[in-house]
């Protein structure tokens, strides 16, 4: 693998599933990615298989941190117990053990939301910012991650918080406004009662929002009126990659001091997924 790069994150998504190496201590790819479309029948198997060619064109060896971001709640030792936008197969799949058996290596598994949002704390938009951190994706859905002085909270689902009668998602994402064909300010209105709600339950210090549409956020930020800051995220489409690759080596660090400690200091920490981070 490339000499510069400390870990591999991928990223698996709906329609495309991309990876690279990524040097931790900038916070960026050490080589460009690899990008394969995601399988047209999305099965765990098939994008295993997909995972497998992604790790060899780059000759990643195990024992090197490698991480995946996966659009489902990822809880350790337990399967996937609900699916959106892949094959409805993966539920009841551990996908830690099935990738790390078809691909040879050892994997680490986060969510995808909560890898975009580890990058842009570590890396990114807000890098050293204390007290609660939210980022949010707007895309297809809304996906969220928590993170409070470093500590992540993972697998919140703020997306699918009820906002006028339906999911939040269905009423505020990228997806609702291209459906409804809204302007940028009637968007904006919206985010407004998303972000307002969030505010109500959780008092954060920083909203981040991430999605290929922060990269417009000029036309819309301006429609949201909140007291919370909000910016948009730096990484972009790149958070994931290099957030999974950070957990990723964060989680081996955290196995290797407690294998000092004993067998069951490990069976602790993998059972820990909020670990400092």
């Amino acid at each position: 693998m490339i000499p510069t790069a400390q870990a591999f994150g991928i990223d698996i998504g709906g329609s495309g599933i991309k990876g690279a190496p990524v040097d931790l201590n900038a916070g960026q790819f050490a080589s460009d990615r690899l990008r394969i479309p995601t399988p047209e029948v999305s099965t765990p198997d098939a994008v295993a298989d997909v995972v497998t060619e992604i790790l060899n064109h780059f000759d990643v060896h195990d024992g090197t941190p490698i991480g995946v971001a996966f659009p489902a709640p990822i809880k350790p030792g337990k399967p996937i117990d609900f699916m959106a936008n892949l094959d409805q197969s993966w539920v009841g799949v551990d996908i830690t053990k099935l990738l790390s058996e078809k691909t040879g290596r050892r994997i680490r598994v986060v969510n995808d939301a909560d890898a975009a949002g580890l990058a842009e704390v570590q890396y990114g938009a807000a890098k050293g910012q204390s007290g609660l951190v939210i980022t949010t994706t707007l895309g297809t859905g809304i996906g969220t991650a928590l993170i409070i002085d470093g500590v992540l909270v993972p697998n919140t689902e703020l997306g699918h918080l009820n906002l006028e009668g339906k999911d939040a998602e269905h009423y505020a994402s990228d997806a609702a406004r291209s459906r409804k064909d809204l302007n940028w300010k009637k968007w904006g209105k919206r985010l407004t009662k998303y972000y307002k709600l969030l505010e109500k339950y959780f008092n954060p210090d920083l909203f981040v929002v991430g999605g290929g549409v922060s990269k417009k956020s000029a036309k819309f930020f301006p429609y949201i009126k909140i007291d919370t800051p909000i910016v948009p995220a730096q990484l972009l489409n790149n958070a994931g990659i290099i957030g999974a690759a950070y957990f990723a080596d964060h989680q081996q660090k955290l196995e290797a001091a407690a294998r000092a400690n004993g067998v069951l200091a490990v069976q602790q920490v993998e059972h820990v997924p909020a670990a400092r981070v």
